[in-house]
């Protein structure tokens, strides 16, 4: 350790002019409320008690529900009492608390003795109870961004010089202390220390080795808000594109290993199932979907499984942009031509009135024709002719090319054959 507390604690804001994220939040907590703060750990949510405490003018008192109990919180509301002014109680992980517990704090907000601010990372609705959460508002802290963790990072190094450091480091150290600290301001400044505190001296250069040193092991970094995190995903499916899964799997788990969402991933492979697959083969995006489901049954390591075999079939399947252009060509099609009338012939007369405007007169069914296929125009009549899908010669399609032609054979003949 560097100073005599944790870095994350000296730098800990004591005004919202400091306080990095939540500024939309900020503008709500002018006047003393109680509170729920719910959100993931390294936010904020224990600083913006402190701050609020400064603001509201008003006496503070902590404690932790993992540490503390029933008899803790009954001594801290006897001090209030007897001081006889309107104070702040502060319970980190207010979840830990169990029902019992709980119901403690509620006569004394009826009262107005107590202000409660209660933290918790765990969902409110599931962890507190009601007549709890009825008497309090629930502020909702997300994680912070890399621009707040920039300003974080910033404040820490201008607070080491100040102090007679002299740091330098290599080019992407600061983006990758970020996004290894993925949105947990106390992990970075931590983090920050840890590497630090590999030198003897106060002029450093920190390099690669020493970042991967502090934090255990080799980890990937990249920005997943930026450039990086496109050129990964681009990789990936221009791999499942071109029929490589090996380098689809590579690029899959280096980005999950570096803290990418699975879902980004799913999303990209189950476009692909339709985008440069389709109806080549039909499996490919069933099998693209259900391995989303399984991945989030089981989670990870487990779920690792229905990935590698969803990514390995849909990079080796017969691939097709059939349906893609069939796609982009329609929507050409309605934006040249407009929103042309439904057929007369098409219209569902659902009145007398509408069968006499001639809604549905000449409808075929064709299930009362040979096959189901009777010859008959389902097109406006102005692109009545309009071909949109054209199916290659690979996989699956082949098969639907023959349908189509023998479909439109039976249309012009009539044939049972």
């Amino acid at each position: 350790m560097l100073f005599e507390k944790p870095l994350y604690e000296i730098l800990r804001p004591t005004n919202f002019k400091d306080f990095a994220g939540h500024e939309k939040i900020i503008l709500n907590l002018q006047k003393p409320l109680n509170l729920i703060l719910w959100g993931p750990p390294g936010v904020g949510k224990t600083t913006l008690a402190y701050i609020l405490a400064t603001k509201w003018g008003k006496p503070f008192y902590q404690l932790s529900a993992v540490l503390s109990g029933k008899k803790d919180v009954k001594e801290i509301i006897e001090k209030i009492e007897n001081s006889g002014k309107q104070s702040i109680i502060f319970i980190d992980e207010i979840h830990a608390f169990n029902k019992s517990q709980q119901n403690i704090f509620l006569k004394h907000i009826e009262s107005g003795l107590i202000i409660l601010i209660g933290a918790t990372t765990e969902n409110p609705s599931f962890e507190i109870i009601s007549p709890l959460l009825s008497r309090t508002k629930l502020i909702v802290l997300e994680k912070l961004t890399f621009e707040n963790l920039g300003k974080i990072f910033d404040n820490a190094l201008t607070f080491l010089k100040e102090r007679g450091f002299s740091i330098e480091f290599y080019k992407e150290f600061k983006e990758h202390i970020i996004m290894f600290s993925n949105g947990d301001a106390r992990v970075l400044l931590n983090t920050f220390e840890q590497v630090l505190s590999l030198f003897d001296s106060k002029t450093i250069y920190i390099n690669k080795d020493d970042f991967f040193k502090s934090t255990g092991k080799r980890t990937i970094v990249y920005d997943k808000k930026y450039e990086e995190h496109y050129n990964l995903l681009s990789a990936f499916h221009k791999s499942l594109r071109g029929s490589d899964a090996d380098a689809a799997l590579y690029w899959a788990f280096r980005m999950l290993d570096a803290g990418e969402e699975p879902r980004s991933i799913f999303r990209r492979l189950i476009a692909c199932a339709s985008e440069d697959i389709g109806n080549a083969d039909p499996q490919a995006l069933i099998i693209a979907v259900n391995s989303w489901q399984a991945f989030e049954f089981l989670g990870r390591p487990e779920g690792d499984l229905p990935l590698s075999q969803a990514i390995i079939y849909i990079a080796t399947a017969p691939k097709s942009n059939s349906v893609y252009k069939a796609l982009n060509s329609v929507k050409t099609e309605i934006k040249r031509s407009g929103y042309e009338p439904v057929p007369m012939h098409l219209r569902n007369a659902v009145n007398s009135f509408m069968k006499k405007l001639y809604y549905g007169k000449d409808y075929k069914y064709p299930h009362d024709y040979p096959y189901a296929i009777v010859d008959q125009t389902y097109l406006p009549e102005t692109i009545q002719n309009k071909n949109f899908y054209s199916p290659k010669e690979v996989g699956f399609e082949r098969e639907i090319k023959k349908r189509i032609e023998w479909i439109k054979k039976r249309k012009k003949t009539g044939s049972n054959r």
